[in-house]
């Protein structure tokens, strides 16, 4: 088995504006190697023989986003932003997400793991020095590095989907990792919810630089108060719903997920099942009884909408968890991250696969927001109410297939991250989608309620 080691290093972009090439290079470089790194263990822990096999219809083979990252690397940093000529072009198509489903990959004249590893680091190695040359300013492709900072991103989000690979391969562990933290001692007295009061705050970014074009622009919303959890809803809350009979009544259910409820046979989360009275989960490649201390993970929408329908809640909007997340009452402005705006370290959030799992509901303190809520950041991506809408005048850049083609009713919107994200691709504005039938993601989710009268 392979361990996961913390990397030497992850970066995020910092808020700070800086015209130092220098300094802007340094934090490119930092997070493509960091990057390349998590790439690199996620692809060598395995055989090649499990490179090339699709370990489920819902998921490309790994070695397929292994030469897409290189390929996109090249098409952006290499092409577009150097202008050098194309060092594989009769392999765009073939890695080209939108032009063939992740069920039809394996199907593709793919690259070998060797070809893919050597494509990927002659790319590599061309856009360093590609780096150590470009001016850093002159356009919005080039200014603070942002091509950079997107490839590192768009790399990040595929290692986090080879990870779901990893969690989805049958056979035995193929990557362990220390044990996150275990939940400090007043996380068991601390409040059911909080209230966030209600008023404007400005949700999104027009300033931090490495922000993809569905976090902008920053724009004021006004939102009545309301009262969200504390912590992600935790496994033991969720077998409170299952032993009730949640999965049973349809009552709880949006039309569409009691469908699959019982098309599927769903009775619990994925990867769980019943041994007698014990609930097992499988996690990549070991089994063992399911922590009842844990944000519930690889829940659908619908699961988790129905949960809260059941606990006579609801999930929250995108807008109040980003108030939750961001807004600072004795300010009054909204902080890149819960905790201020300082970058993530591992005291304050789950982050960056440094462990396998969330920590404990209640874990990790210093990265609670102004409002005392906790673990908006890091362990679990959380399911909000909002259908994936693009923000007032929003801009595609630099491609329309990044977010534009998704907006719609068919995406739901999650945010705050999992233990599976790096710090590079996550922040207090970052807005992931999927859809709502989705359980092989790093998911799970927080409910929320209208506060009453005498509470706004």
């Amino acid at each position: 088995m392979t361990r996961i080691q913390p990397g030497s290093g992850t970066f995020a972009a910092s808020a700070e504006p800086t015209h130092d090439p220098e300094l802007l290079r340094a934090r490119a470089l930092g997070a493509l190697t960091t990057a390349r790194e998590r790439t690199a263990l996620l692809t060598s822990c395995v055989a090649d023989e499990e490179l090339t096999a699709q370990h489920s219809p819902l998921m490309s083979p790994l070695v397929w986003d292994l030469a897409h990252i290189g390929n996109q690397e090249e098409q952006w940093l290499l092409r577009t932003v150097a202008g050098r000529e194309a060092l594989r072009p009769e392999i765009d198509s073939v890695y080209d997400a939108f032009e063939h489903p992740r069920s039809e990959r394996p199907t593709l004249p793919l690259l070998s793991p060797v070809e893919a590893r050597g494509y990927a680091a002659d790319v590599r190695g061309r856009v360093l020095d590609v780096l150590e040359r470009a001016p850093l300013h002159g356009g919005p492709l080039v200014d603070a590095a942002f091509a950079f900072g997107m490839i590192a991103q768009h790399e990040q989000q595929h290692d986090e989907t080879m990870l779901i690979t990893h969690q989805l391969r049958s056979g035995s562990a193929a990557l362990t990792a220390p044990e996150p933290p275990r939940a400090p001692a007043d996380a068991a007295a601390l409040p059911a919810d909080v209230l966030v009061p209600g008023g404007e705050f400005t949700m999104g970014t027009s300033a931090e630089p490495w922000a993809l074009d569905n976090e902008r622009p920053a724009h004021r919303r006004e939102l009545a108060a309301f009262r969200i959890d504390t912590v992600p809803v935790s496994n033991g809350a969720y077998l409170r719903f299952i032993e009730n009979g949640g999965y049973d009544e349809a009552r709880w259910w949006h039309p569409r997920g009691w469908e699959l409820v019982r098309e599927h046979g769903l009775t619990a989360p994925l990867f769980w099942r019943r041994d007698g009275a014990t609930w097992l989960r499988r996690r990549f490649g070991v089994v063992e009884p399911v922590p009842v201390d844990e944000p519930v993970v690889h829940v659908s929408w619908y699961e988790a909408d129905a949960y809260a329908r059941w606990a006579g809640r609801r999930l929250p909007t995108e807008a109040e968890w980003e108030m939750a997340a961001r807004f600072d009452p004795a300010t009054g402005r909204s902080r890149r991250y819960p905790w201020g705006d300082a970058d993530p370290t591992p005291e304050h959030a789950n982050l960056g696969q440094r462990h396998l799992s969330p920590a404990p509901v209640g874990g990790y303190p210093l990265g609670a927001s102004a409002l005392g809520v906790r673990q908006l950041i890091g362990d679990v991506w959380e399911w909000t109410a909002s259908d994936f809408l693009p923000y007032p005048g929003f801009v595609a850049f630099p491609y329309r297939e990044y977010s534009e083609v998704f907006f719609g009713d068919a995406h739901k919107v999650l945010r705050g991250g999992s233990f599976a994200v790096d710090p590079v691709a996550c922040r207090g504005t970052f807005r992931n989608w999927d859809l709502p039938v989705r359980r092989q993601i790093f998911a799970g989710f927080r409910t929320a309620r209208d506060a009453r009268p005498e509470q706004r």
